[in-house]
């Protein structure tokens, strides 16, 4: 079995105002970088053997304070990084309701037909994940594993996980510095726990719905 923690990095600069950030770098907030002390934390009883991350800033920045106190040495895993949002990244949510208002109907109801204009698909995310996912079963079996990504891969991961529809893909819950914990056994994966917050207090924040 592979113990499996997949993290939601902490708040952004562009999370509190929902501004789309895709392959843009926004660094982690004031309350994003307490919120990743609270989380490092909270895990400091769990052994991890290896912490993997998206090359971002907003991913890197809580990685490292999983990592630091273990003396391991994030490793930048490219294929976890958020979904390439095209030409609505650095707009707000507002802006591309305004601009793109089928895109973003369909992005809110069918977002496994999505491919956004100048970006990337949701199905093309699902893809490298599931190569991602594929390679951590293969390489860490016996080992517990964290992974430090964004709202779009996170939950394409567990689609993928539980070999499920992209059209669920808003089912599952995403904050800002949550954690889940799985356990990919031989036959099949298991959700223990899912977008666990309960660690970060008052510095708690509730993602926007459409990012």
């Amino acid at each position: 079995m592979v113990k499996l923690y997949i993290v939601r990095h902490a708040e952004s600069q562009w999370n509190p105002v929902g501004r789309y950030q895709g392959l843009l770098d926004p660094e982690l907030s004031p309350r994003g970088l307490e919120q990743a002390k609270k989380l490092a934390e909270h895990f400091k009883e769990v052994e991890l053997q290896v912490v993997y991350s998206s090359p971002l800033k907003r991913t890197m920045q809580t990685a490292l304070e999983l990592a630091r106190p273990r003396g391991l040495q994030v490793v930048e895993e490219g294929r976890v990084i958020e979904i390439d949002h095209g030409l609505w990244s650095g707009l707000l949510v507002e802006e591309v309701q305004s601009r793109f208002p089928e895109q973003f109907r369909q992005w809110m109801e069918e977002p496994h037909r999505v491919k956004f204009e100048g970006g990337e698909s949701l199905a093309r995310v699902y893809e490298r994940v599931e190569d991602f996912l594929r390679e951590v079963k293969e390489k860490h079996w016996g080992q517990t594993v964290a992974v430090v990504s964004h709202t779009v891969p996170i939950r394409a991961m567990y689609c993928a996980l539980l070999k499920v529809d992209l059209s669920k893909f808003w089912s599952f819950g995403c904050d800002n510095a949550s954690y889940s914990l799985v356990h990919m056994e031989k036959d099949r994966n298991v959700i223990i726990r899912l977008n666990i917050t309960s660690h970060l207090g008052d510095l708690y924040v509730e993602a926007h719905k459409a990012l």
